[in-house]
Formats: C-alpha cells, sequence, structure tokens
C-alpha cells in the first residue's frame, strides 16, 4: 500500500497531480493520445468554443459571471447581462482565451508550468486570482466542466477514429478533464 500525506495533497500542488493522475492511470500514453488528437481537433476548436458560449448564454446564472471587467481585458464592460451578447467584443476575448486553452491542452507538455496553469484555470473564476468581483459558483463550473466534457467526447466521436484509437483519446481526455476539474474544486 502507497502512503499518501494527505496534509501534503492541500498544500503542494505538483503533489497533489501526481497523485491523481497516478490514481486515475493518467500518464504517458494517455498524453500521447491527447496529443495526437491535436491536428484533428484544431480546426474544430472554433465550434466547440461557440458551443459552449451558446450554452452559457442560455442560463442567467451563468451569464451574469461576464458583466463584470475580465482580467486583461480592456474594452467597454457591460453595464447589465442585458448588454452582453454573445458578440460583445469581451465575449471575443473570453472566447480567445477558451480556444487558447484547448489548444494547450492538445499541444503542451504535461509538466510544472501545465500543472500550474490547469491550477490558474480553476483559481481564475474565483476572487482569489484574476478579477476580484468575478466569483464563479462551484454548481456553474461544475456545470461549464460536465458540457465541455460531453462536448468533448461527442466531437471525438464523430471523427472517424479506429475504435482502440478513439476508445483511448476519449478515456484520455475524460481523465483529464477530471484532472482539470479537481483544480477547480480545490478553489472553492
Amino acid at each position: 500500500m502507497k502512503h499518501i500525506d494527505e496534509a501534503r495533497l492541500e498544500s503542494d500542488l505538483a503533489y497533489r497531480f501526481q497523485y491523481l493522475a497516478e490514481f486515475m492511470d493518467f500518464g504517458e500514453a494517455e498524453i500521447a493520445a491527447i496529443h495526437a488528437s491535436a491536428p484533428l481537433l484544431a480546426p474544430l476548436v472554433p465550434g466547440l468554443v461557440n458551443a459552449v458560449y451558446e450554452k452559457l448564454y442560455g442560463y442567467d446564472a451563468t451569464w451574469r459571471h461576464f458583466v463584470p471587467r475580465q482580467t486583461g481585458y480592456e474594452g467597454a464592460v457591460p453595464q447589465s447581462i442585458a448588454d452582453v451578447s454573445l458578440d460583445h467584443e469581451m465575449i471575443r476575448f473570453r472566447k480567445e482565451h477558451l480556444g487558447r486553452y484547448l489548444a494547450a491542452l492538445v499541444t503542451r507538455p504535461y509538466d510544472g508550468k501545465m500543472v500550474a496553469y490547469l491550477d490558474m484555470v480553476g483559481k481564475m473564476h474565483t476572487p482569489k486570482a484574476g478579477s476580484p468581483e468575478l466569483d464563479v459558483p462551484l454548481v456553474q463550473m461544475n456545470a461549464l466542466m460536465g458540457f465541455v466534457a460531453d462536448a468533448m467526447t461527442s466531437t471525438i466521436l464523430g471523427l472517424g477514429l479506429e475504435r482502440d484509437v478513439e476508445t483511448k483519446t476519449v478515456r484520455a481526455f475524460a481523465k483529464l478533464l477530471w484532472l482539470q476539474n479537481d483544480l477547480i474544486n480545490r478553489h472553492y
């Protein structure tokens, strides 16, 4: 039986990620499957991004979080939820961020810098990082991650991959998104 320092899981990001990755069997084979999908998924990223934002736009509980100024955004800030359309310049700015995030998932090495990036993705949706006005409730983050996980699975299943490659890729992304979800949840 392997000993896990549970207190360290809360204080050492690399240790936490290593433990979770090992527990879920997320290793080199899963990373290779994710990276191998990059050329096929890259052209589909704009559609995935649009699908995510259309889903977010469908609910006031998710869309209201686009009223406060987003970190790094310098343009006009909407005054109310009614002022934030899908083509608002701040939404375009946020869509670019999501597109870069999805590209990072399929291209970057899963090293300490990537783990810190995934952790910051979780943290930036809370007042602990980025905009102090941005405080997305955990239920909304979980809803988003569930939608993204399903969208990724559906997209991968639509690529026409050989069955064994398809299975490995779907499973690799499922594990990755669970790792990401933990790095969101830890900031709540």
